[in-house]
């Protein structure tokens, strides 16, 4: 590959990385327009690899192309969020419990100071360090799960709610103060060396009471049957 080719692709990948964060950032919220030249502009480089991202950007499904309008960031799919957050309670359920016995004293602290954080991020409410800060705490409670496959469901479901743009407590900010509440007792739970059927329906009912918030709050969506 000549030089000239080397900083073409540098560009593009440049490109590709500033705009996926601004989209899962929420700094390009659904519905914004992506202009290639005021974007090449900021960046610093011509339209053609900001082209090239934006193509790669809509293979993703995050972007689409509109006739008149050009491309634009796409919606969230609610059924789709559904669908990954349905997942996700379950096979992180599994591998919490299975995760609980190997979880140590050091393993519960640093998942409770994550969750103070997360307390105090509750004053001034910021849904995208939420989130962040969410995923970081239950990471603690599942990185021991000694289930390769199931640890790999688990990291699929947090990618492909990230890929959504998912960052929950946006479409639910009430359920953040709950999730907190939850997530102490989750650890009780496990510092009690509780059953594990007992950790993993409170994992799970604690990822479904997020999904049952949204559909209250969402009356278009489709139903779900998460308790069943």
């Amino acid at each position: 590959m000549s030089d000239t080719a080397v900083a073409s692709a540098s560009k593009s990948e440049r490109a590709y990385t500033d705009i996926k964060a601004h989209i899962l950032e929420g700094d390009y919220s659904p519905g914004y327009r992506l202009v290639l030249s005021k974007i090449g502009e900021e960046l610093g480089v011509s339209a053609v690899p900001v082209r090239e991202a934006i193509r790669r950007l809509e293979a993703e499904g995050l972007v689409k192309f509109e006739r008149n309008v050009g491309a634009t960031v796409a919606s969230i799919d609610p059924l789709q969020y559904l669908y990954a957050m349905q997942t996700l309670s379950i096979v992180e359920g599994a591998a919490t419990a299975l995760s609980a016995p190997l979880i140590e004293a050091a393993d519960v602290a640093r998942a409770r100071a994550v969750n103070e954080q997360m307390r105090e991020c509750l004053e001034h409410f910021d849904p995208i360090r939420f989130t962040r800060l969410n995923h970081d705490f239950h990471s603690v409670l599942y990185e021991h799960c000694p289930n390769p496959n199931i640890l790999e469901l688990v990291h699929g479901g947090w990618n492909r709610l990230a890929s959504l743009r998912a960052s929950t407590f946006r479409f639910v900010p009430g359920r953040a103060r709950e999730s907190v509440d939850e997530h102490e007792a989750l650890l009780r739970l496990i510092e009690a060396g509780a059953e594990a059927d007992t950790i993993e329906k409170a994992a799970r009912l604690h990822r479904s009471a997020t999904v049952d918030a949204y559909l209250a709050q969402t009356p278009t969506a489709p139903p779900t049957a998460l308790h069943k």
